[in-house]
């Protein structure tokens, strides 16, 4: 990194990161954390880079609806630089109240070379004298209008009305939103009404021993750092409850990294017990040991396997397995944007490798002890396709009521339980 770069501003920073995220298919979050290392940004500098890299991201659609409407050329035609600095200007007009309107776009103007400086200056000016207005398409092309109005692609948008019905637009405006952050609490070092108090924040609602705060502030990442807390949504805790993992058992979780689910069973075992954390990625593994130690867990146990190839030592002798299975992530775009642009031919291959995983880890449950299923998706194939597959193949397993599940079954909602759209399902194995 020279210099030079280092001395980039918030929003060069986020016009270089964007542009780069166009070409490379990265993901969001890790150009966002490899840009802020590399950078000598100021903590107020650092927020604002990553408002713009995330929000750009997220409403990409409807910028680039907007710049059709006030450009002279057509979008898919501007150069890349061009096309990025719009988008940037258009976005703090829109969505950045305490950006006075000149210096979004007097910034915006300034990211592109002189000789584009006047098309950049022109489209914006005209946005501003139109009172930053635009229209929606028609609405008789009802998944049109939706993918322009939330920025969603309209494939998706598609998949998502088999999930929500009449409530889609809820269920987009909720993936829009800025997610609250979920603290699991470390019982083995403090109560959650300590937390609490520390924090500033709220208990859940909804998922045991979970605060909810608005920002990592200084007190919250000092106790990241002391290991009495670990960042973990509702949705996920909720899953690692419903395996209902108890002192003295074995527990796998067959993939396991980056761990968070293996420290919540590990914790309500009261560090009693055995937890073995797989995952087929070796290298991820040191993130469940390193994550172990600082919150003083001392019964889980790494190994890189692939889920589909159980342990043969392992095999009948597990009193409560997790699953929590690769997946299309559908259910985290309010905290991944990007993931909102994936190919959903790439989505389709999903269930048939699911099922194998669960297929796998079914293996290690022993006669009486339970199975849980999970995704971070909202996906029907993914979910309750590939659980009633399981079922009806394996009827020795059955679905088992649950506190946390109902029925067995449950997929969280954004906009109905307020946390990340989620999966699971809970079974037992007879005897």
């Amino acid at each position: 990194m020279t210099d030079n770069t280092k001395k980039e501003t918030a929003r060069t920073l986020a016009h270089r990161s964007l542009m780069g995220l166009e070409k490379s298919g990265r993901y969001s979050n890790l150009e966002v954390n490899s840009a802020i290392m590399h950078s000598d940004l100021s903590e107020a500098d650092r927020g604002l880079y990553t408002r713009l890299v995330y929000g750009v991201t997220e409403r990409r659609i409807t910028l680039d609806y907007i710049i059709s409407q006030y450009s002279s050329k057509p979008t898919d035609e501007l150069d890349e630089d061009v096309k990025t600095a719009l988008r940037l200007g258009i976005y703090q007009l829109l969505w950045l109240d305490r950006v006075p309107d000149h210096s979004a776009v007097d910034e915006s103007v300034g990211l592109v070379s002189r000789q584009k400086r006047g098309f950049v200056n022109a489209v914006l000016r005209s946005f501003l004298r139109g009172g930053k207005k635009y229209s929606l398409p028609d609405e008789s092309n009802y998944s049109r209008y939706l993918s322009v109005k939330y920025s969603v692609p309209a494939p998706l948008v598609e998949l998502f009305m088999g999930c929500a019905g009449d409530e889609i637009e809820d269920l987009l405006c909720a993936m829009n939103r800025e997610p609250h952050i979920g603290l699991r609490v470390n019982r083995l070092k403090l109560t959650t009404d300590e937390a609490v108090r520390m924090t500033g924040g709220r208990v859940s609602d909804i998922a045991p021993d979970v605060v909810i705060v608005d920002t990592l502030d200084e007190t919250v990442k000092q106790g990241l750092s002391d290991g009495l807390w670990f960042v973990q949504d509702e949705a996920s805790r909720i899953t690692s409850a419903a395996v209902g993992a108890k002192s003295d058992e074995l527990v796998v979780d067959t993939c396991a990294c980056p761990g968070g689910k293996s420290f919540s069973m590990a914790i309500d075992m009261e560090n009693r017990g055995v937890v073995r954390s797989f995952d087929l990625h070796a290298n991820k593994l040191s993130l469940i040991r390193s994550g172990a130690e600082k919150l003083g867990i001392a019964i889980i146990e790494t190994a890189e396997r692939d889920a589909r190839q159980p342990m043969d030592e392992l095999i009948g002798k597990a009193d409560r397995v997790l699953c929590d299975a690769p997946c299309s992530g559908l259910g985290v775009i309010a905290k991944k944007p990007d993931i909102r642009y994936k190919n959903l031919a790439d989505v389709n291959k999903l269930p048939e490798i699911q099922y194998g995983v669960l297929c796998g880890a079914s293996k290690y449950v022993k006669d009486g002890g339970v199975l849980v299923y999970s995704t971070c998706t909202i996906n029907k194939a993914e979910n309750e396709d590939v659980v009633e597959r399981f079922l009806r193949e394996n009827p020795e397993f059955s679905l088992e009521n649950d506190p946390y599940l109902g029925g067995g079954m449950r997929t969280f909602l954004p906009h109905r339980d307020g946390c990340d759209g989620f999966f699971a399902a809970k079974m037992r194995k007879t005897k």
